[in-house]
């Protein structure tokens, strides 16, 4: 999956939303060793320091673990990964419904509107 980060917002935060995403879909599984800091780097083409500064919150979340001497993995902990990805969920959906009221929309029209789309997605 490519690093597809944009110059509207910090790209540190971009960085952790995508390896958070990549943890939650499972590209970076359960105990997995992460590529080092230089590799994921130039992979996400971004500065080492930038990509060690994302990594680092990841650590303080407890998504990512640094070993001293073997780098980094994702934590083996399943329901404190579960936990984060619900979190996020979260925040998505209320962003989502926080927008859909500035629109005008009310709940009955959303919630269709969010079935149609599913149907159509056959989700």
């Amino acid at each position: 999956m490519p690093w597809d980060l944009k110059s509207d917002r910090p790209i540190y935060i971009q960085l952790i939303e995508e390896i958070q995403l990549r943890i939650f879909s499972g590209e970076y599984p359960p105990g997995s060793k992460l590529p080092s800091v230089r590799d994921i780097a130039q992979e996400a083409s971004v500065n080492p320091n930038t990509m060690q500064r994302a990594l680092s919150k990841l650590e303080e979340d407890g998504l990512v673990i640094t070993h001293r001497t073997s780098g980094r993995t994702i934590t083996e902990d399943v329901e404190m990964i579960k936990r984060a990805k619900n979190k996020l969920a979260v925040q998505q959906i209320i962003a989502f419904i926080e927008k859909m009221q500035q629109m005008g929309f009310e709940k009955k029209e959303t919630l269709a509107l969010i079935n149609k789309m599913l149907e159509e997605m056959e989700i």
